[in-house]
């Protein structure tokens, strides 16, 4: 790997006490963040995958499940335990920032990760999502990939971290389908600056193959419930509007940060000559975030969904900046972090009753007090059950217990169409935990009878439905027969071994829908 800068002098080190106090203070204030939030609902939905183990999920490939599970494993149920996956991740890939570039330019890639660390996103998100594993994972693959370029560019080539980023890039396939965005980087790369070392590149395609042949085969058992949602269910109805292409370039701006922005403007003659010596970074960043601004077209882009990329923008900006500058970003970079602890701090310091006349109060409370909230609802013999994904994960974290979500539900999370058999609540009184007041209509269609419930908690109202006699056949007719024509409708053409869904619906791997064959009467 031809390298047009020299390496820069080891003078320009960054400070080791710089190194360990903004790594320890980092992990200091992620764990007590950890510690402190209630879960969110897609945590606690999270949290209970990692409860029914599987490799495969309705929304999601499984790993974010398989690393709860090991910190359960280890650490116990509580919040922080939970999310131990997140509040170590940074020091994770600052770690293989360091692995990978060192052996070019110890000071360029001390500095890479000092900057890394010194972000707002670093220090002040410890929420354990999907994105977790996928930006360790595509960290690790590109780093092992440097790693072999580097050997290569020496005469040798390492076919064993060529197969291990591979490995790697497979493991974040079954992270989130993001990491085919970094298979496309790699494409981009070995095309553009690599194509004599091929053989490297069907080494790593060969062990990445086998993680994408178990999402397959999950897919073929489980109704190709990951596809339809990620490629159909969730994209209905998008239009092209460049206004989601300006919120994510602001929303990029504000991630960079007002000095990355700055010196790589003022530095911008340096970029040609930073993406020669660094192609890789460069398409491992740049390429990912490209195809993100064309979706960004038609769709809103998330704030997480960048993240496995974004390391390698300050990888990049060590090879763009002169070395005289380096400390000084340290230092504004960490006035603008500084200027982020603050608003939290303050925020920490308002008392939760000083929101109680905002709208997003009850939710508020709601996440805090989930415990009390259910507790009061909950009673001997009655099905606790919730309207939707998020709260009823949330509730069943608090309880302790499973609750499952009963009624249409949303588009995202159905993975109780998958575990949960409705007709073994026939003829049980469900209460239905709701945050705002429910319309009690749509639930008498499979209810003998209902009533509304309410409780208040720190001067929230809070709902429940109480339906009892759950009607199993009107619940199938009302509720369970449109979610299969809205979400397990399909194509024909793909082959399908198994489908949970359709098994107890229809007694079948795949269920007409309306219009087609008559789906068979429950018995």
């Amino acid at each position: 790997m031809r390298l047009p800068h020299p390496a820069a002098s080891a003078a320009t080190l960054p400070p080791a006490r710089w190194l360990w106090w903004v790594a320890l203070g980092a992990l200091a204030t992620r764990w007590a963040l950890a510690a402190a939030l209630p879960l969110t609902g897609d945590e606690a939905l999270f949290y209970w995958w990692s409860r029914f183990l599987d490799y495969g999920y309705y929304d999601h490939p499984p790993m974010v499940a398989w690393w709860i599970a090991g910190a359960r494993a280890l650490l116990g149920e509580a919040t922080w335990a939970v999310r131990m996956p997140a509040v170590l991740l940074q020091l994770a890939v600052g770690g293989l920032i360091w692995w990978a570039w060192s052996p070019m330019d110890r000071a360029r890639a001390a500095w890479a990760v000092l900057l890394f660390w010194l972000t707002p996103f670093n220090w002040l998100v410890s929420l354990v999502a999907t994105d977790t594993p996928l930006i360790f994972w595509v960290a690790a693959s590109v780093a092992a990939l440097v790693r072999a370029e580097h050997g290569a560019a020496q005469g040798r080539m390492p076919w064993g971290l060529y197969a291990l980023s591979g490995v790697c890039i497979g493991a974040a396939f079954l992270s989130k389908y993001f990491a085919v965005l970094l298979g496309v980087a790699y494409l981009v790369y070995f095309a553009g600056w690599a194509r004599a070392r091929w053989r490297g590149l069907i080494v790593l395609v060969a062990c990445a193959l086998p993680a994408a042949v178990v999402n397959v085969v999950w897919n073929l058992q489980h109704c190709w419930t990951n596809i339809m949602f990620n490629l159909v269910n969730r994209t209905e109805g998008s239009e092209l509007s460049w206004s989601g292409l300006l919120a994510f370039v602001g929303m990029m701006a504000y991630l960079s940060g007002p000095v990355w922005l700055w010196l790589s403007w003022r530095h911008r003659r340096a970029w040609g000559s930073a993406l020669r010596a660094q192609p890789l970074a460069a398409c491992a960043a740049l390429v990912p975030l490209l195809c993100f601004a064309l979706v960004a077209l038609r769709k809103d882009i998330g704030l997480h969904w960048v993240m496995a990329f974004y390391p390698f923008l300050f990888v990049l900006a060590v090879w763009v900046w002169p070395e005289a500058v380096w400390r000084r970003a340290a230092q504004g970079m960490a006035a603008f972090l500084a200027l982020h602890l603050l608003v939290v701090a303050v925020l920490a310091a308002v008392p939760l009753s000083h929101w109680q006349g905002h709208k997003l109060y009850p939710r508020i409370v709601n996440a805090v007090d989930a415990r009390a909230i259910v507790a009061r609802f909950d009673a001997p013999g009655v099905v606790i059950a919730a309207s939707s994904y998020g709260s009823g994960s949330v509730y069943g974290y608090a309880l302790g217990r499973h609750v499952p979500v009963v009624g249409p539900g949303s588009v995202h999370a159905r993975q109780d169409d998958l575990n949960v058999d409705y007709a073994a609540l026939h003829g049980r009184t469900v209460r239905i935990l709701q945050v705002r007041e429910p319309d009690l209509a749509p639930y008498r269609a499979y209810f003998d009878s209902v009533r509304l419930l309410t409780v208040t908690q720190r001067g929230a109202t809070f709902y429940a439905v109480e339906g009892t006699g759950f009607n199993y056949p009107a619940y199938r007719q009302a509720v369970l027969l449109p979610v299969n024509a809205r979400y397990y409708a399909f194509p024909d053409w793909l082959p399908v071994w198994d489908c949970p869904f359709c098994q107890r619906l229809c007694g079948a791997a795949r269920c007409p829908v309306e219009g087609g064959d008559r789906i068979p009467p429950h018995p």
